[in-house]
């Protein structure tokens, strides 16, 4: 049985700014307006952490060209 490589699906705002060619600042301002949202996770200051999803960051980035 072949195991196949562990993929980190789910990125941190930081990872996903660095893909996506954007600052972090950006990303909030897109996950507010509704631009790109993100995943909240946690309960940091009653909101959440924001973290983004690998596909659809491929996604936005294959459709943006």
């Amino acid at each position: 049985m072949i195991k196949e490589p562990k993929v980190k699906k789910i990125l941190t705002i930081g990872e996903a700014s660095e893909m996506l060619g954007v600052t972090v600042t950006t990303l909030r301002k897109w996950d507010k307006n509704g631009h790109f949202k993100a995943l909240r996770i946690g309960t940091r200051k009653g909101v959440g952490d924001r973290r983004y999803r690998l596909e659809d960051i491929k996604k936005y980035l294959i459709a943006d060209k």
